[in-house]
């Protein structure tokens, strides 16, 4: 007789393009199916990772709430009126007037989402063995409330430092899940820094990297469609403050103003696309500094880039620097809380100070010192690749 899968639930906000994203469809491509039964909530669709999700997950149809707020307000009025939804309609409104009185970070935002749409948002029918918020912010709440299971796990990819107000809100939350994940060291530290009390119930678990995926990846599909011959740069993140774009915007103009023959190229989007486009265009760097928009398949961009950079303020691992590594390409990066889970300094890439200077330099060293570039390259070639044993931790930790 065969022994009953186990039910697993996952959540995230979307499958765009971004390192938790990332993660969670690589662990969803190494899990066991004879063992396991998986679904997986999202509040929006539609993105480009959806398509590389296993056959063997059930993707949940949209929640109530996250199809009216695809409709215009004018439909969304007409449809709350006809259908007696004047409730979700109250939601919307009060959320869309609280996030327009000031500027939030995306921590607050959650909060505020939350506070002013939970009501209206229905529970999940089903009882799970294992309910899995992958992302801070929003899934977190949504497990709690909404989701019965016999174990909650609430995953932690960002290093960040919350406000009071945050905390006290995250504390509540985070207190009614039987074990919290940070996806490095550094990123446990920030968490229990927060939160003391919760030290026993975090663990490590790294976000899981498949070389062979990618590596096969990187074999197809597009790449630069340009004919351009010089030094490729390229950075992979969302549009957002996070990822220090104003910093990668000054250190582009000092290279093109010091003639350095070269294109950066970025992957994704975000809340700053807008702001950048306009700061791109002051600059002067229209031909230097080019927005790719997001590919569903990004790493034959990464094969065929000269050097990485990454310009974060913060980073709960830095996954798209793991896969700059696994296919060989030099790395410049900023310091922030995770970067030594991954990087050494002068092996792998250049680990450098949060300055336009810094990393200009770096970048320069690397073009022109044909020595450190190849000695870089040659260590790349030999460093392990990926941690698809991390499945094991994975494995133990829903029991």
């Amino acid at each position: 007789m065969n022994k009953m899968k186990k039910s697993l639930l996952f959540v995230i906000d979307s499958l765009d393009m971004a390192g938790a994203e990332k993660s969670l469809v690589t662990l969803l491509s190494l899990l066991d199916y004879s063992r396991y039964s998986v679904d997986l909530q999202l509040f929006t669709y539609g993105h480009a990772l959806e398509k590389l999700i296993p056959k063997e997950v059930n993707i949940l149809s949209p929640l109530e709430y996250s199809n009216f707020t695809k409709l215009n307000i004018k439909k969304s009025v007409k449809q709350a009126v006809v259908k007696g939804e004047l409730d979700m309609l109250v939601s919307r409104i009060k959320y869309s007037m609280k996030i327009r009185s000031k500027k939030y970070n995306n921590p607050q935002k959650a909060i505020i989402f939350w506070q002013s749409v939970s009501s209206v948002i229905e529970n999940n029918s089903k009882k799970y063995d294992v309910a899995i918020s992958y992302a801070q912010g929003i899934p977190t709440y949504y497990v709690v409330d909404k989701v019965k299971a016999k174990k909650k796990i609430a995953w932690v990819n960002v290093s960040f430092h919350p406000d009071e107000a945050v905390k006290k809100f995250q504390r509540i939350y985070y207190g009614q899940y039987n074990q919290i994940v940070a996806v490095s060291e550094s990123t446990k530290e920030v968490l229990v820094d927060s939160f003391p009390s919760f030290i026993g119930k975090v663990k490590v678990l790294y976000d899981i990297n498949n070389p062979e995926f990618i590596s096969r990846m990187a074999e197809t599909g597009c790449d630069y469609k340009d004919e351009f011959d010089g030094i490729r740069i390229l950075t992979i993140g969302r549009l957002a403050h996070q990822k220090g774009y104003d910093l990668a915007l000054e250190v582009c103009k000092q290279l093109k103003e010091e003639g350095i023959y070269f294109r950066w190229y970025v992957l994704g989007k975000g809340p700053l696309q807008t702001e950048i486009e306009r700061l791109i265009k002051e600059m002067g760097l229209t031909e230097y500094f080019i927005l790719l928009g997001v590919k569903a398949n990004p790493y034959p961009y990464i094969k065929k880039s000269d050097i990485y950079v990454q310009t974060s303020r913060f980073e709960g691992f830095g996954l798209a620097i793991a896969e700059a590594r696994m296919l060989n390409v030099p790395v410049v990066t900023t310091k922030f809380d995770a970067v030594y889970n991954q990087m050494i300094h002068g092996k792998n890439g250049l680990v450098v100070d949060r300055n336009a200077q810094a990393v200009a330099d770096a970048i320069k060293n690397l073009i022109k010192n044909q020595k450190l570039r190849q000695s870089i390259i040659d260590y790349l070639h030999t460093e392990k690749k990926g941690n698809v044993d991390e499945i094991g931790k994975f494995y133990q930790l829903i029991g």
